[in-house]
């Protein structure tokens, strides 16, 4: 048991929530700051909840002075490609700003550790090239131009001030808990798993599938994806990597396996044994091809195994969360 306290930004989200769990059951004390715009009060369950916008520096200053964390884990982000795409304003001010405001409260505060929450977003579009961390970042939104920022704000503030940063880019997430107690809730939904979920019980008529024109074997794109528990589990290990003082570093998550739409579709039918209502839409701006994780470094750095990433049980714990009920239940 470490007994030590870790600030968790956006810790009342979908991953954020997650993470909060994994940190309890590792021996922290996760303390979430959120300002419930995206985020849930009712999946902040495993430590103390601190209500908070990222802009705003005198409550974050109070927050790390009541707390004293010894490591930041930095969730909170606006996240919607098509919202990026349209407010293009909002997401550099929300990301970039709150993200800027919060490294430098962290730095005062003497809080050397910081784990950062990026997406494969950063990279762009690489027709036919598997991702590792040395690939060119050229984002096509911005969302993944944000969050690309970030990296850089951070790589600055090491060599200024010292602060160590371990930054994992996402592929897509999916999955919930498997008991159950936190799952995967936005408003609006914009994630192909709930929302084909949300078609199968009747929630919404029908799952639209942007695009069936793309060169891929069936035209829709294809991704990566990590189950989330599996995806938190990466960052226990990237802040045991940061307490042992092993220096920044960058590490992907994604399991190197790419299913189209059309496939995830298939094998929730297979896994709830109902069919998904599903209609045919335009492409949406800013939707890369093909976006599949080709590195291994987490694995052979950090020792990372995934252990649920298959698509079956990323559906099928989903779907146990679906029928569970929801936060706003």
């Amino acid at each position: 048991m470490t007994g030590k306290t870790i600030l968790v930004t956006g810790g009342a989200g979908y991953i954020g929530s997650h993470a909060c769990k994994a940190l309890a059951q590792a021996g922290y004390t996760p303390v979430t700051y959120d300002n419930l715009v995206t985020g849930w009060q009712d999946a902040v369950k495993f430590g103390p909840f601190e209500q908070g916008d990222l802009m705003d520096r005198a409550r974050l200053d109070e927050v790390f002075a009541k707390y004293q964390p010894t490591a930041v884990m930095h969730f909170a982000a606006l996240s919607q490609v098509g919202e990026a795409m349209a407010e293009p304003g909002r997401y550099w001010r929300n990301n970039v700003c709150g993200s800027l405001t919060l490294i430098e409260a962290t730095v005062a505060a003497g809080c050397m550790d910081f784990v950062f929450s990026s997406t494969c977003a950063t990279y762009g579009e690489h027709d036919n090239v598997v991702l590792d961390e040395n690939t060119p970042q050229e984002p096509l939104n911005a969302y993944g131009a944000s969050k690309r920022a970030i990296e850089e704000i951070l790589r600055d503030f090491e060599a200024a001030h010292g602060l160590r940063s371990v930054v994992f880019r996402y592929f897509n997430v999916a999955g919930a808990d498997p008991e159950a107690e936190v799952g995967e809730f936005h408003r609006p939904e914009t994630h192909l798993v709930p929302l084909m979920l949300d078609a199968i019980d009747g929630k919404r008529a029908a799952l639209t599938v942007f695009g069936t024109d793309y060169d891929t074997p069936d035209g829709t794109c294809i991704r990566d994806y990590v189950h989330v528990c599996d995806l938190v589990d990466a960052h226990i290990l990237g802040l045991n990597w940061l307490e042992q003082d092993k220096g920044s570093r960058v590490f992907n998550l994604g399991t190197g396996s790419g299913f189209s739409v059309m496939e995830v579709i298939a094998q929730s039918k297979a896994v709830t044994n109902r069919a998904v209502p599903h209609e045919i839409g335009p492409r949406r701006a800013g939707d890369a091809t093909r976006l599949v994780s080709g590195s291994t470094r987490a694995e052979e750095e950090l020792g990372w195994q995934p252990s649920r990433s298959t698509m079956d049980q990323m559906i099928a714990d989903a779907w146990r969360w679906h029928q569970s009920g929801h936060y706003e239940s």
